[in-house]
């Protein structure tokens, strides 16, 4: 079966199983099915688009696999978990608003998100100049169950994954790898990329600290324009891991009436807002003001 006829097949699937959820209430008559329409055509304008801007110039050949698991120092594999987690989590709260129950709506946002990761995997796995990373499909799978696991267990998300972004000077060396443009760097200079689960101390313990004030624990790397750490140490490279402490903000309990107030607060959450850290590196410790 070609990728494209895989990933119909696996559409339709869904397709079957969302509509078995709908339900009597006015709410889903008005909200889920057309939720369904919508996403359904999305997701197969955003796969037929991936195929052709993304895999088009590339042969094809029969699917395998391809271990990218020692790549820039496992930077991409946290970016697989925080994009998974995220989307399990924006799927969830749509289909809650489309009027799934709490338990459906996140069973079927996991389902969705694994469907989307997966569909890339295949894309992948047939492509002669890649191959799908089972280090990838794990990464999702982590983050999905991430976000599902604090729900069963907490009944809430205590642990956000985060996100924040630093302009380095990597990208002038290497400008067709790690980016030619801010919004190309943002996605892959992986030197200017820092990956945080922020903690909400106040969900955890009694503490005097504000509930809105967290503290992060983030991840990176630095020094590296090759994949492989051993062609970074070829070419003078000195490839470290990052290890950050930092604090944090936590807006997901505030809301207001304004729908898009709420929207923006919920993306602001997803990333790290630049706050005072201490840095560890493989020699170094330093302080940051700001970062």
């Amino acid at each position: 079966m070609t990728p494209w006829n895989k990933t119909i097949a696996l559409l339709v699937l869904s397709l079957v199983s969302y509509n078995s959820l709908a339900q009597d209430s006015l709410k889903q008559q008005k909200r889920l099915k057309p939720l369904i329409i919508t996403s359904a055509g999305a997701y197969t304008v955003s796969m037929i688009g991936l195929n052709h801007l993304w895999y088009s110039d590339y042969e094809r050949e029969s699917f395998h696999f391809f271990n990218d698991n020692k790549e820039w120092n496992q930077v991409d594999k946290f970016g697989h978990f925080y994009s998974a987690f995220h989307l399990t989590s924006g799927g969830d709260r749509i289909l809650h608003w489309a009027g799934l129950g709490k338990n459906k709506s996140i069973l079927w946002s996991a389902l969705a998100t694994t469907l989307v990761m997966t569909s890339i995997e295949v894309f992948d796995g047939f492509s002669a100049e890649y191959g799908a990373s089972y280090g990838d499909a794990i990464a999702n799978s982590a983050g999905t169950l991430f976000y599902v696991g604090q729900q069963k267990l907490w009944d809430e998300i205590r642990i956000h994954p985060k996100f924040s972004f630093r302009i380095t000077h990597y990208p002038d060396l290497r400008p067709e790898l790690l980016g030619s443009n801010l919004s190309e760097q943002i996605l892959k200079d992986y030197n200017g990329q820092t990956y945080w689960f922020s903690f909400n101390l106040s969900k955890f313990i009694k503490s005097p600290f504000p509930k809105w004030l967290n503290v992060a624990a983030g991840y990176g790397t630095t020094d590296m324009i090759y994949a492989n750490k051993d062609q970074n140490l070829e070419m003078g490279f000195n490839p470290q891991r990052r290890y950050l402490l930092s604090i944090d903000l936590d807006l997901s309990e505030y809301e207001s009436r304004s729908k898009v107030v709420n929207t923006l607060i919920y993306l602001v959450n997803t990333i790290h807002i630049p706050a005072p850290s201490l840095e560890m590196r493989d020699d170094e410790l330093k302080f940051h003001f700001f970062y």
